[in-house]
């Protein structure tokens, strides 16, 4: 009972940012009732996606401090694992979604006891070349598709099926997500105010103090690192049949990895709404920038040096990006 007060406990917030979090709630949940098209509905799952990518992104990377680069190997193992057992054993969803996480959080126990030996950037160069490697072994293994990848086929099933997840329409898939998104936002305000959380940041002001006050600072990245994979890995699931079409370039290039990252970094790392605000910020702007400069102006790539010019902005101004620059503007302390 008592995690589940923390859950829905955001009483440290103003009432201002409750009241804003409760209007975009609401637009979240109504905006397929509204006039739309379908770019815009692909956009809105998107920026859905990539807030909990984020919000896992965050726990390592914003609590903890360490900057983790390899994220995208744990969408592929997700996507991988949902493609291959419903392609070949016919298995549903909700039964893939949990062994695909259960595998993406071994591997990253694997990969993490050594990892996080490491420190700063050698920790970063590290995630990015393990990502690299699992990537490359993808794209030779014929049991996953090799560099072809997989495809889901939904002719051989009767849309909408809930327990595979294969639907004709995309607001199946939205509130889908959206079941996702929201437990998302409570199980970080319920990790905020664990114990685990308490740790983590005091482990990012300073590894030396944390392991004077019997901190095991080693195990408890690794934790965590364990949820930040776990996030990323049930998206990556659903990202599989979702898209339908999965290949190791589009699932697990370092350009997702970054992408995860810059969008919580920008929103304000190492706190509750930062992911979100990151991603409602840049999957927008990334999607109609490229449709509007690069398809109908033809200045590809220019939509790329926008948004980055955008980003080295608000970093010069305040590193610890949006929600920073919020607080700053209250005269207040950074709110996690």
């Amino acid at each position: 009972m008592e995690a589940l007060r923390s859950a829905f406990d955001f009483s440290d917030f103003p009432r201002v940012d409750l009241v804003v979090a409760g209007l975009g709630a609401a637009f979240i949940l109504l905006f397929p009732l509204f006039p739309h098209s379908s770019f815009a509905m692909a956009t809105m799952i998107q920026f859905l996606m990539f807030s909990l990518y984020g919000m896992g992104w965050n726990t390592i990377g914003g609590y903890g401090g360490q900057v983790d680069l390899g994220k995208a190997q744990y969408v592929g193992i997700g996507a991988y694992t949902t493609s291959v057992m419903l392609i070949r054993w016919d298995i549903p969803f909700w039964v893939s979604m949990p062994i695909g996480l259960c595998l993406a959080v071994i591997w990253s126990f694997i990969i993490g006891y050594p990892l996080f030996r490491l420190r700063g950037h050698y920790f970063a160069i590290a995630t990015i070349a393990t990502s690299l490697v699992l990537k490359d072994l993808f794209e030779v293994w014929d049991f996953v598709g090799a560099a072809r990848g997989l495809e889901i086929s939904p002719i051989k099933y009767t849309p909408p099926d809930f327990l595979r997840l294969i639907f004709k329409q995309d607001i199946y898939y939205y509130y889908v997500l959206c079941g996702f998104f929201f437990l998302g936002i409570f199980y970080i305000n319920w990790f905020r105010h664990s114990r685990l959380g308490f740790q983590l940041r005091c482990i990012k002001d300073n590894e030396d103090v944390a392991r004077s006050l019997g901190i095991n600072v080693h195990w408890a990245k690794i934790k965590t690192y364990a949820i930040a994979t776990a996030f990323v890995s049930v998206v990556g699931s659903f990202h599989a049949c979702y898209i339908k079409n999965i290949e190791p370039e589009d699932t697990m290039s370092l350009e997702i990895s970054i992408l995860i990252a810059l969008m919580a970094m920008l929103g304000g790392a190492g706190s509750l709404w930062g992911p979100i605000i990151g991603a409602a910020i840049m999957v927008p702007m990334k999607n109609y920038l490229k449709a509007v400069l690069g398809a109908k102006a033809g200045l590809l790539g220019i939509d790329l040096i926008v948004y980055a010019a955008i980003i080295m902005l608000i970093s010069a101004v305040e590193p610890r990006g949006i929600w920073g620059i919020i607080e700053r503007v209250r005269g207040r302390g950074p709110k996690a």
